[in-house]
């Protein structure tokens, strides 16, 4: 259904975004580049915050909760491979694991050996690999998953797989990006959601890139959350208490894998970070104190 509330981004707050979340490229090596964007410093011996976006977003989903937490420490969003400014994987359809490689890229080249990691929604799937790369071992204090998405890659779940890969992929080649945005982008937030949180979430999809949204829906058909999970790490699984997308029944799944207590997030679809920053920003706080440098 499209977004009846539709009001376009004010140009106001794109000037907003450039100036408090600043995106750059950063050069990985193998002839790969990735964009982030980030603010605030990393003092008092607090670790960064690295932030995962899901397959319908990208960097600027986090601004308004990278604002909020910028004082305490520094906040390192990407796009993720094939999204903004950043290079596709070189696979037609990578895996989770190909996605996590790439982040370590990202994080040497950055000089962050170690971080609390947070991801949302399909940016689960590559939090969650991360854990689990043997490469990498100890870089992630702690991890934040934000309405996981499980993805479709379980046996049991070859139905639906073949379901979602054939929606998404006939969606995408039959509306375009621009239609995409305009279809599902409101599925993404509450009835609470303020127009311009819908016009963020809605301007935020729109920035998509085919490709990258193609080897996005085979991570996302591909991928097993739960057979990745728990991970060697303390983690915090969060959703909003109105998620239609991955609902607070799916997420307490994830949790109860993880061997911890799902966390709602009050009046907040599953764009939560977008909706309900300071929610998320007071969650993303605690998982910080609750680990050492």
């Amino acid at each position: 259904m499209n977004d009846t509330a539709f009001v376009p981004l004010p140009a106001a707050e794109i000037e907003r975004l450039a100036a408090c979340f600043p995106e750059r490229t950063v050069a990985i090596g193998e002839g790969a580049q990735v964009s982030v964007r980030e603010c605030g410093t990393a003092e008092n011996g607090r670790l960064p915050l690295v932030c995962l976006h899901g397959i319908g977003s990208g960097a600027a989903s986090w601004l308004d909760t990278a604002i909020l937490l910028s004082p305490r420490t520094r906040v390192i969003a990407w796009d993720a491979p094939g999204y903004g400014q950043s290079d596709p994987l070189p696979m037609d359809a990578p895996r989770a694991i190909d996605y996590a490689k790439r982040l370590h890229l990202l994080l040497d080249a950055l000089g962050v050996p170690r971080c609390v990691l947070v991801g949302h929604s399909l940016g689960a799937l590559m939090a969650a690999a991360a854990l689990r790369d043997a490469a990498a071992q100890g870089r992630h204090a702690a991890l934040v998953l934000i309405s996981p998405a499980q993805g479709y890659g379980a046996p049991a779940r070859a139905d639906d797989r073949e379901r979602v890969r054939t929606q998404r992929l006939e969606s995408l080649d039959r509306l375009g990006v621009a239609g995409i945005a305009a279809q599902r982008s409101s599925r993404l937030v509450s009835e609470h959601a303020s127009p311009v949180t819908r016009a963020w979430v809605r301007w935020t999809m729109a920035q998509l890139h085919e490709g990258g949204y193609r080897q996005a829906v085979e991570l996302l058909c591909n991928g097993d959350l739960l057979a990745d999970l728990p991970p060697a790490a303390p983690v915090q699984v969060a959703c909003g208490d109105l998620d239609a997308v991955t609902p607070p029944a799916a997420c307490a799944e994830v949790a109860l894998r993880c061997g911890v207590a799902l966390q709602t997030i009050a009046r907040a679809g599953h764009a939560s970070h977008v909706e309900q920053p300071a929610a998320v920003a007071d969650l993303l706080a605690r998982a910080l104190d609750g680990v050492g440098a």
